[in-house]
């Protein structure tokens, strides 16, 4: 049964998939900035690599970074809510709220969501102690 008895058709925000493609972009990044230099292991091609990537390398690291760092709290922001944990109304409300600046796209579902999560229902839904 994919939703709790008398909760039939209703939909809570689960904002894990955006951030999980920020997270493997991420990865991509990284693994394409320092991937080469540590694969062939050559000391040449290291030497290259430090030469032509260091600052280059060190801008894409950071923004690889960056994006993990932003990440984590949209992936643990999107499990909570999938097995309703009472801290994770408030994550995502936080998320929420920062998605507000994104224009457009951001800001529709940042609306989306703190509208959601402010519903008395979604208040007791989210309230300790309250079972499926």
């Amino acid at each position: 049964m994919p939703y709790p008895p008398g909760k039939a058709g209703k939909r809570h925000p689960k904002p894990g998939f955006r951030t999980a493609l920020h997270l493997g972009v991420a990865v991509i990044v990284f693994g394409a900035t320092v991937g080469p230099g540590v694969i062939s292991g050559d000391a040449e091609a290291l030497r290259i690599l430090t030469a032509i990537g260091s600052g280059v390398g060190l801008v894409l690291c950071g923004i690889a970074s960056l994006l993990v760092i932003l990440s984590v709290p949209g992936i643990v922001g999107g499990i909570g809510p999938l097995r309703l944990q009472p801290w994770a109304r408030y994550l995502v409300l936080i998320l929420a709220v920062f998605d507000l600046f994104n224009i457009l796209y951001g800001t529709a579902v940042g609306a989306y969501f703190s509208w959601v999560l402010v519903q008395e229902e979604t208040v007791q839904l989210y309230a300790p102690g309250c079972s499926q």
